[in-house]
């Protein structure tokens, strides 16, 4: 995928996802400004990268205007624009998934503010600066199988795992604050779409991986190398015309 003199912000960038949209991108040809809230793991990132003068690691937090402002401010300074970002941010408290019964009002909330209060503010500072200085630009936001149907409850059976009542309410509403921002920005050259992927890799229990994988086509559990390709097409000018749209890659988990 094309995405040659394009800036883009890839938030979560020190992620298992945020790590593989960072290197995809820099192949396709991507300035990157990698952000993330460690500052270990941006140095990590950026050992990486050496003297890569395409690419930029500074700290933000999602859930600060001033934090956001600064981010985009850094990208513009070091690569004169700015044309995308991808959201792959995960905040959250430390009582996050704990069982249904067991979520406090004051936790369930706290978690709805982090999260979905958090890409709300990228959100808005991103079609801000676009809106502002008329640029083209493409916002990816990384939702969920479990925002679009409810959960398979008995793939986690006999596990200590479970699908976080927030994590269903958080990833169903970012779908549709995209496309009520997409749509509300209408005629601007600022669009946002999501992405919903099925279940990552990241070491869970065989007999978690057997019953959720006999849902699936063929693979089953994807790796962050799968979800990759159509966030690279959202954010190049293959899909100029795709915006407030939601793309499920699940390997047929869901149907």
């Amino acid at each position: 995928m094309n995405l040659n003199n394009k800036t883009l912000i890839i938030i979560g960038a020190a992620g298992r996802l945020g790590r593989e949209i960072v290197g995809a991108a820099l192949e396709s040809g991507a300035n990157i400004v990698a952000v993330d809230q460690s500052e270990q793991a941006l140095q990590v990132l950026q050992a990486k990268q050496g003297n890569n003068k395409g690419f930029l690691a500074i700290e933000g937090d999602i859930t600060q205007a001033a934090s956001i402002q600064r981010v985009i401010a850094a990208a513009v300074a070091k690569f004169g624009s700015l044309d995308g970002a991808v959201n792959t941010a995960y905040p959250r408290n430390d009582n996050y998934g704990r069982s249904f019964f067991d979520v406090t009002y004051e936790d369930f909330c706290e978690n709805l503010s982090l999260h979905l209060g958090g890409y709300f503010l990228f959100m808005q500072q991103c079609a801000k600066y676009a809106v502002e200085t008329q640029a083209r630009f493409s916002l990816v936001n990384m939702s969920s199988i479990y925002g679009v149907m409810a959960p398979r409850f008995e793939v986690y059976a006999g596990t200590p795992m479970t699908m976080p009542v927030e994590y269903a309410a958080i990833k169903s509403a970012l779908q549709h604050l995209g496309s009520y921002v997409s749509a509300y920005t209408k005629g601007s050259k600022f669009r946002v779409n999501s992405v919903s992927p099925g279940g990552i890799l990241a070491g869970q229990d065989q007999a978690f991986l057997d019953r959720y994988n006999n849902y699936c086509r063929e693979k089953g559990m994807l790796e962050p190398k799968d979800i990759v390709g159509a966030i690279l097409f959202l954010l190049s000018d293959a899909s100029e015309f795709v915006v407030g749209q939601n793309f499920i890659i699940d390997d047929g988990f869901s149907l």
